[in-house]
């Protein structure tokens, strides 16, 4: 920067005449026309119609024009390179006006790997770095021809993080893949001169000449792109949709997730997957979510490899992980990978961010309810090591005691924390060990006299291998527990202290092999059970009389599943590709023996019909070992789990499905149709009237049913550009039946099919983002559904000298319809990066229109024989919020 300020001083030293010069909110070419003027050499810059930026300058001495009107460039994300005399200005990066100091070696194993290093001719997003540089991999005289394999990891420019999800393929579209986890990919190419693309959502496209003479490795390092407002880009979402063999599956990444307005603006993981297609919920602050109509335990959560058995905070007002600590999130509604096992409808990653690689760095989160906070960064200047810490905590009793005395809530307390923790460190290119931590405590009770408390725990190592050229391997071990505790004091001869607890302890080995048209993935998987039922002891107040509650404690249940897996992604012709697996499980419960398994079939395939327009079919089957008991409609902090026995059998089924995806409107929108029909048996519903807490012959309690769910979903997605978002349409319906005799009188609504408590046959969704500028927008989301079912009381009858009510069949009737718009500003941070601190803002409101949704409907008896109905909403009145985030 001091050579390119003395090369001006010198070249507008010429001009000084002590003019005013004043610009009011000018466009670039305007200042570079008054630039010229007083610089003797020529100036260069990309002109942009699209652009949004806008310069003011005043300034007294013309002499100090150009030198004030760089500092105002530069502060807007502005490059200046001095070259022969001439000036270059390019938005972001400029113009690397020497070569790279490993230039001339034989090796250059990073494409990118400094900001020193970075350069750029033009913002097209499809000019790379190093535009006129062939890399060459491999000796030239060691050549044999054939095909060859070029692997190596993608990651971030800003801080070395993996990027998850980036397609890497051929510019012909002959090969393509995409990074795993860890953002590592592998591509099968020809020998000799290749085009290879690396492109990723929000990211600059890498446009790279390779000579593969020899396999070998190039790392390729991406960088955030800046989007004109009015831009037209092919999103990579949009890519990878139509190239991969796999539907149904939804990729959101963490930018986007806090772009989606939520209850007092707090990113949520969870109620940003509810706004897609297929996925649904019973109800406003309601746990758990609904997959193509399975039950909120037929979803298998997954955190950095643990399970989560119970993934929101404060009864589902928000979801129990740190956004700030999460890369992304992704969700197979169908086309399962064979790996993946022990639930019935879907399985949800949530992958943990793995730290900064370059720097110590952070951010800061204040909000109406919650605090948050991270730190993350290298242990050493290589970076080989690094990690990141988050944490996560609520002060709302405030909120609690604004609540009338009456309701009997304000003396309440609701509080939870989070915590998160991994480190990982690199061997080297092949060989990486990754950790990970994670705790989260819920702890409340709306009386005095009650009090609820629930908790997760995870932790895992990883070991991740590439052993050679073709085949690389994942192994992983770790631990979840899961329990919860109700402390009841409302009587002193009857206070109690209920536990309940779930521990696994789990092991995985994956492998991947690349032969060829084909790329194998196989592996095994192991997991023990331990679960403790129930256990209510009494519980003695200080200073009052015993409790006289008998201690009882229900029999402890263990089990084991295991299950070995393979499947094939073979790329049988240019249009024409599939995925083959099979997956054989086994669970065997230990108290008393009792064996269950059997096979499990993953098949999809892709159809190109052209480079706009693909066809997708696929066909999973599934089964799970554990099953969540509740009678109540929304998953609870007191739901149990029960191991599969020789009474209660594992819940199968299976799934088929068909989609169709296209580019619409200059490749603007993507369109998206999909339609499944899912069938279901041995699904455990309630019995009316059942207690199922410590209750030690649960099979009395429980009936078994088959299911059937069908369905179609719709969705135009526009990802880029000054208005970005999607809106979809979902039809669907879930079903279930009885297994005793229809007509049976003990038999659910006379062993007739009957609505699930879950179902929702019509729902509309939309979330939209409108940019004013790069750093304001504004977020809407509106969501529509029809009302889910309940059952009534429809008479009365004398009974023990008193009324008793008679109610409809099960699930006979529906609620209310369900409608919400919310509406927040967005104020991102500065792009000025001499700042060692950037803001950002949310402010909103959550349900703008105040609609009173009914989130359920119960029944009274009031003035004798009068049967009152009443109707609970949980957020009946527009919630304003505000949020203040902070990066170090």
């Amino acid at each position: 920067m001091k050579r390119i300020l003395t090369i001006l001083l010198l070249t507008i030293s010429v001009h000084m005449s002590g003019q005013k010069i004043s610009f009011y909110k000018s466009p670039l070419d305007s200042v570079v026309m008054k630039m010229e003027e007083y610089f003797s050499g020529k100036i260069f810059f990309v002109p942009d119609t699209a652009s949004t930026d806008r310069f003011t300058i005043r300034t007294d001495d013309e002499s100090k024009f150009v030198l004030q009107a760089l500092d105002i460039l530069k502060n807007q994300g502005y490059s200046v390179t001095m070259k022969d005399g001439n000036m270059f200005i390019l938005k972001g990066v400029g113009i690397s006006t020497s070569l790279p100091l490993q230039y001339f070696q034989k090796s250059m194993p990073t494409v990118y790997g400094s900001e020193d290093y970075l350069g750029a001719l033009s913002d097209d997003a499809k000019v790379a770095n190093f535009a006129n540089k062939v890399y060459e991999i491999g000796r030239e005289e060691n050549c044999k021809g054939g095909k060859l394999f070029l692997s190596g990891k993608v990651q971030n420019v800003s801080n070395g993080e993996p990027l998850v999800g980036v397609s890497v393929y051929s510019a012909d579209g002959k090969s393509f893949t995409q990074t795993d986890e860890f953002g590592q990919y592998k591509l099968q190419l020809p020998s000799g001169a290749n085009k290879v693309i690396a492109s990723g959502f929000s990211l600059n496209d890498v446009e790279l000449d390779v000579r593969l003479y020899e396999t070998g490795n190039l790392d390729i390092i991406m960088k955030e792109k800046v989007y004109s407002l009015n831009s037209a880009v092919v999103s990579a979402e949009s890519s990878n949709n139509r190239k991969s063999n796999k539907m149904g599956v939804e990729l959101v990444r963490i930018g986007r997730i806090k772009h989606v307005p939520t209850v007092l603006g707090e990113a949520d993981v969870l109620k940003v997957l509810v706004t897609l297609p297929g996925v649904k919920s019973v109800g406003e602050a309601s746990g758990g979510f609904n997959v193509r109509g399975g039950a909120t335990d037929q979803n298998l959560i997954l955190f950095n490899d643990g399970t989560i058995y119970n993934p929101t905070h404060l009864f589902g007002l928000f979801s129990a992980f740190n956004p700030d600590v999460v890369t992304d999130v992704e969700l197979f509604k169908s086309s399962i990978p064979a790996e993946y096992g022990g639930r019935l409808s879907s399985v949800l990653e949530i992958r943990g961010r793995e730290g900064n690689e370059k720097k110590v760095a952070g951010s800061l989160g204040v909000g109406l309810l919650t605090a948050k906070g991270h730190i993350e960064g290298p242990f050493t200047k290589k970076g080989k090591t690094k990690f990141i810490l988050g944490a996560r905590t609520t002060y709302s009793d405030w909120m609690l005691g604004l609540l009338p005395k009456n309701s009997g809530y304000n003396q309440g307390t609701a509080n939870f924390y989070d915590a998160n923790a991994s480190i990982s460190h690199k061997f080297n290119n092949n060989n990486s060990i990754y950790a990970y931590g994670y705790y989260s405590k819920d702890k409340f009770s709306f009386s005095v006299d009650t009090t609820y408390s629930y908790y997760n725990i995870n932790g895992s190592l990883k070991f991740r291998s590439n052993f050679s050229e073709k085949h690389s391997m994942v192994f992983s071990a770790g631990y979840d527990e899961y329990g919860y505790n109700v402390l009841d004091t409302h009587k002193d001869i009857e206070a109690y202290n209920l536990n309940f607890r779930i521990q696994q302890a789990f092991a995985k080995f994956k492998f991947k092999s690349v032969l060829g048209k084909h790329t194998l993935n196989y592996g095994l998987t192991g997991t023990y059970y331990y679960l403790t039922p129930g256990t209510m002891l009494p519980y003695n107040i200080p200073g009052l009389e015993a409790s006289l509650v008998v201690p009882k404690i229900l029999d402890q249940e263990m089990g084991a599943e295991a299950a070995a897996y393979i499947s094939d992604t073979w790329d049988m012709t240019e249009s024409i590709s599939a995925d083959i697996g099979v997956r054989y499980s086994a669970f065997a419960n230990l108290r008393p023996f009792t064996y269950y398994g059997g096979p499990e079939f993953r098949v999809s395939a892709k159809f190109l019909l052209s480079d706009k327009v693909t066809l997708k079919a696929g066909y999973n089957s599934m089964r799970q070992y554990i099953h969540m008991l509740s009678n109540t409609t929304t998953m609870s902090p007191t739901d149990i789990w029960k191991l599969s026995d020789a009474d209660i059998k594992p819940q199968t089924g299976w799934q088929a499905a068909m989609a169709l995806y296209a580019m619409m409107f200059n490749n603007n929108v993507e369109f998206s149709l999909e339609g499944y029909y899912k069938s279901m048996d041995n699904y455990l519903d309630y019995k009316s009237g059942s207690v199922l807490i410590m209750n030690s012959n649960l099979v009395e309690d429980v009936i078994e049913t088959r299911g059937r769910a069908y369905g179609a979903e719709v969705m135009l997605k526009k990802p880029l550009g000054k208005l970005n978002g999607w809106v979809s349409y979902t039809y669907s319906r879930t079903l279930l039946q009885d297994k005793q005799d229809a007509g049976s009188v003990f038999a659910v609504n006379g062993g007739e099919w009957y609505p699930a408590a879950y179902d929702k046959p019509h729902d509309v969704k939309f979330v939209g983002n409108f940019k004013f500028t790069h750093r304001y927008s504004i977020s809407m989301n509106v969501d529509y559904s029809t009302g889910r079912p309940t059952t009534i009381p429809v008479g009365k009858y004398v009974y023990g000298g008193g009324y008793r009510l008679y109610y409809s069949d099960r699930n006979a009737y529906r609620i209310p319809d369900y409608f919400r718009m919310d509406l927040a500003l967005n104020i991102e941070p500065s792009h000025n990066l001499k700042k060692l601190s950037h803001f950002s803002i949310t402010m909103g409101v959550y349900n703008v229109t105040g609609r009173k949704n009914a989130y359920s409907i119960y029944y009274d008896t009031t003035s004798g024989e009068k049967v009152q109905g009443y109707m609970l909403t949980i957020f009946g009145a527009p919630i304003p919020y505000i949020n203040l985030n902070v990066k170090f």
